[in-house]
């Protein structure tokens, strides 16, 4: 995109210039030229009012400059979720599509290809259909439609759940469910129960995922403060780079694509965390070592 003016590399030495060419005006004029006291004194209030001008205009132009930077942040960040959309949309589109031809150009007729390929449609279905629910949902909080309906609950109850939920698939990683220090008592917060589960069942499912063959995922819960409590899930898997940290809750973002779009989902996983989190006005961490594993961790009101 092309600006419509040149911007300057320099504002301090577009201010040195003029201060020095001011400077030379004076010494040629009232050294040089013998022009008298009372004119000094006018050059003076000249010199000032131009001084003043010149930095109002200097601090204008810095403003538009950082103005300038951040709607060409903002225009970048559009085009890539853009782009990302379009490809998220485009694969399951393009697999379906894929199928249907291959069913109305003849293989309708052979019953056993038929039904494979029907079931590998309504994947694709499937697929569409979680991609545009999670956008949908992102979009509610974003926009304040969405709410959080808060109560009192036990936080172990809903690890259980979720571990429940997904032994099939911990099974089939061969990853091992943990939970650290395990209270004897249940350890009440207060949240939207319904959100909390899609929390920690996001961030246990990109564990699994993600995680290595014969690894773990493990959760604790402890105290964060006299308020609060944290919860952390953690694994022993591959880790994650410093660089992409920053950048993990961001819709569409994935590590390594190529891998991230063989293992499913939806590539919103994170980012609804994230905003249901805040939502709750909670604080949500990531560490992560390359070759160690990686720590998700929430914190949740007490009572």
């Amino acid at each position: 995109m092309k600006l419509p003016f040149k911007i300057q590399p320099s504002t301090q030495a577009f201010r040195a210039s003029f201060y020095i060419n001011i400077i030379a005006l004076i010494f040629y004029f009232f050294v040089i030229g013998g022009f008298s006291i009372n004119d000094l004194g006018y050059f003076i209030l000249t010199f000032f009012m131009s001084s003043i001008v010149l930095e109002n205009f200097l601090s204008s132009n810095k403003s538009n400059i950082e103005e300038i930077n951040i709607l060409k942040d903002q225009e970048n960040y559009r085009r890539e979720f853009l782009g990302n959309v379009s490809h998220e949309l485009k694969t399951p589109l393009f697999t379906i599509q894929g199928y249907i031809l291959t069913l109305i150009e003849g293989a309708m007729k052979d019953k056993k290809v038929r039904g494979k390929y029907l079931k590998r449609s309504a994947k694709g279905v499937d697929r569409l259909i979680s991609i545009v629910k999670d956008l949908d949902l992102i979009t509610q909080f974003e926009s304040g439609i969405k709410t959080v309906d808060k109560s009192n609950f036990n936080i172990y109850e809903l690890i259980y759940n979720v571990y429940d939920l997904m032994e099939f698939e911990s099974e089939k990683n061969n990853t091992k469910l943990l939970i650290k220090d395990e209270h004897n008592s249940p350890v009440i917060v207060n949240a939207d129960k319904e959100r909390i589960l899609q929390v920690l069942t996001n961030l246990i499912v990109n564990s699994i995922k993600y995680g290595k063959e014969n690894g773990y995922t493990q959760v604790a819960v402890e105290e964060y403060n006299k308020d609060s409590i944290i919860v952390r899930v953690a694994d022993n898997g591959e880790g994650i780079e410093d660089e992409h940290l920053p950048r993990l809750f961001e819709r569409f973002y994935r590590i390594d694509k190529n891998r991230s779009r063989k293992k499913g989902g939806s590539g919103l996983g994170l980012s609804i965390v994230k905003h249901i989190i805040e939502a709750h006005q909670e604080q949500i961490f990531v560490e992560s070592k390359v070759g160690q594993g990686t720590e998700f961790s929430f914190t949740l009101k007490k009572p």
